[in-house]
């Protein structure tokens, strides 16, 4: 018993634990800065580029709206008036034999009718 004394004695000095706080923050800003440029800028050039391609909606493209519904724009009813283009306009779809009539920012995704980009 006597002969784990020595080793007792050793570990109850108390650690110095000084300057630990500028280690973690490096780690943490590196860590934000990984998460930024891996998910949160990515994500914002897609969502910047969806909203363009509303924007520029014209009668003919292929559009795929947040329900599902895949059609062709036949008509686009700008409520502000023709200079000033918003989400609240009112998008007229056709799917087969039914038009139907969808906000704007309703539009999930815009294509080129005949491409295959809508499966």
């Amino acid at each position: 018993m006597t002969a784990f004394l020595p080793i007792f004695a050793q570990t109850a000095a108390p650690a110095q634990t000084g300057g630990s706080l500028v280690p973690f923050l490096f780690q943490l800003a590196a860590i934000m800065l990984i998460f930024y440029f891996l998910m949160i800028r990515p994500q914002q050039k897609q969502r910047k580029a969806l909203e363009t391609a509303i924007m520029a909606l014209k009668k003919g493209d292929g559009v795929v709206t947040t329900g599902g519904v895949v059609g062709d724009v036949v008509h686009i009813k700008e409520l502000q008036g023709e200079e000033s283009k918003s989400m609240e306009d009112l998008v007229t779809i056709r799917t087969g034999d039914v038009k139907i009539v969808v906000q704007r920012r309703a539009v999930a995704q815009v294509f080129t009718p005949g491409s295959s980009s809508a499966a």
